[in-house]
């Protein structure tokens, strides 16, 4: 990532409202960043910027063209520039296998997962490339699902896998321009979207038992984030994993 001449650097934080795009933004105004606060509700992005002067609310539906545009645009007008994107904006969808999901909820959820990450990375790639200096950073907020799936996940595991061939094709195209995409895989970190699958009551396994699984602090989860984000520009995170201790994902369960 270029450097910005010692200025604070400026970051967009998609999903900022709640959760770990939350969790990323405040750590992110607490290190000195200069930050866009994007998401769906006004009230939610005005709690996480808890009144702070580097804090830019700016509501958007990361499935809408035009409030994407106006995003970078909102952004660009305050600071001059953009260096960090946090592609974090997500849905879970429906609880369904290929053959029970509705057509309207697929094609809500990759609205959403895939659809709004490639519009957010795009005005991304538009600034950093026009901007002087050029260049900046992308993290995408893949998924545990990522790699595997849990059973009736059709739609967010879909998107979470095909997540990683928008990074790859983000990093290999934006290397002529000093613009890195890396992605982070996080794995039961404390937020709502556990809360909907029930991973502290019990999360249903591969095997059709239902198991309390581990969870660790969206602050945790954070700090990795803004690790792969204060990188210096000669170096980036391609993929990170990140999981609670314990977690069942590597082995049988």
């Amino acid at each position: 990532m270029s450097s910005t001449g010692g200025a604070a650097r400026v970051a967009v934080v998609t999903g900022a409202g709640s959760g770990i795009g939350r969790a990323v933004a405040r750590l992110m105004l607490a290190d000195g960043y200069r930050v866009a606060l994007a998401g769906r509700r006004e009230e939610q992005l005005l709690e996480t910027a808890d009144g702070h002067r580097n804090a830019l609310p700016v509501p958007c539906d990361v499935t809408a063209p035009d409030d994407v545009e106006r995003l970078f645009e909102s952004t660009r007008r305050r600071w001059g520039r953009v260096d960090v994107l946090f592609n974090n904006a997500g849905v879970f969808g429906p609880a369904a296998s290929v053959d029970e999901i509705s057509l309207a909820d697929w094609n809500a959820t990759v609205a959403v997962n895939l659809t709004g990450s490639m519009l957010c990375a795009a005005a991304a790639v538009r600034s950093m490339k026009a901007q002087q200096p050029q260049g900046g950073r992308i993290i995408n907020n893949g998924s545990i699902s990522a790699h595997s799936p849990r059973p009736r996940t059709v739609a967010y595991a879909v998107t979470k896998h095909a997540m990683t061939g928008l990074t790859k094709s983000i990093e290999l195209d934006g290397r002529a321009f000093g613009i890195t995409c890396g992605q982070i895989d996080i794995g039961n970190t404390a937020t709502e979207i556990m809360d909907t699958i029930g991973v502290g009551s019990g999360a249903l396994q591969a095997d059709g038992s239902r198991r309390v699984e581990p969870m660790f602090p969206v602050e945790d989860a954070a700090r990795a984030v803004l690790l792969m984000a204060n990188m210096p520009a000669s170096a980036s995170v391609g993929s990170m994993v990140i999981t609670a201790a314990g977690m069942p994902f590597i082995g049988r369960g």
